[in-house]
C-alpha cells in the first residue's frame, strides 16, 4: 500500500488503553471522542478488576480524523486527570492468522500459586499462541474453597497433530491435577 492510499483510506488504526477507578471509567466519553473525532470504535475491551476498571479500545478511520482523535484524547488525559495511553497501530496479518486455529481451553482447580504461569509456560513451549486470556480467583459457594479459573482463546499452527496436541495438555493438567477441556471455537 502507498502513502497516498494509506493517508486517505480508513485503515488508519489507534490503539487506546486507559486504567481508572470503576466509578471514574471514561468509555462514554472516549466513545463520544472517537466518533466526533470521524473515527469508528472498531473493538471494545471492558473488563473490571478489584476496583479498577480497564478499557481497551481499536479506533479506525482516515489519517486525518486519527490525527483529530489523537489531539482530542491528549485534551480528554488532561483535562480529566486520567491515565491514557494511545499510539497507532495496524490490522494484524491475514495471511498468518490463517495458519491458526482457534481453540478454546477452559481450566478449573483449587487455587495455589503458578498455576498460570505454568499454563502459559506449557503454550509458549509448544509455540501456541495465547489471543485471549480471563482468570479469576473465587471462593466455591458449596464450600468456600479457593478456587482458580481460567479461559483461553488459543492460536495453534495448523500444521500441529491437534490429537497429540490435547493428549499433551490434558495430561500436563492432569499432572497439576487441574479440571481442563480443550475444544475448537465454532463461532
Amino acid at each position: 500500500m502507498n502513502r497516498s492510499s494509506a493517508r486517505a483510506g480508513t485503515d488508519n488504526q489507534l490503539l487506546i488503553q486507559t486504567l481508572t477507578p470503576a466509578s471514574r471509567a471514561p468509555l462514554q466519553a472516549l466513545a463520544r471522542r472517537i466518533t466526533d473525532a470521524g473515527c469508528n470504535l472498531a473493538d471494545a475491551r471492558v473488563a473490571t478488576i478489584g476496583t479498577d476498571t480497564s478499557l481497551t479500545l481499536l479506533a479506525t478511520g482516515a489519517w486525518d480524523a486519527v490525527a483529530k482523535l489523537e489531539t482530542a484524547l491528549t485534551k480528554l488525559a488532561r483535562d480529566e486527570d486520567l491515565r491514557l495511553v494511545h499510539y497507532r497501530t495496524g490490522p494484524r496479518e491475514r495471511e498468518q492468522d490463517s495458519h491458526l486455529l482457534p481453540y478454546l481451553i477452559e481450566v478449573i482447580s483449587a487455587d495455589r500459586p503458578g498455576i498460570l504461569v505454568k499454563i502459559v509456560d506449557f503454550f509458549d513451549r509448544h509455540r501456541i499462541s495465547v489471543e485471549q486470556l480471563s482468570s479469576m480467583r473465587y471462593q466455591a459457594m458449596q464450600t468456600g474453597a479457593a478456587m482458580f479459573q481460567a479461559q483461553f482463546t488459543i492460536g495453534i499452527p495448523a500444521e500441529t497433530h491437534i490429537a497429540a496436541l490435547r493428549d499433551d495438555f490434558l495430561e500436563f493438567c492432569d499432572g497439576l491435577n487441574l479440571d481442563a477441556i480443550m475444544d475448537p471455537v465454532k463461532f
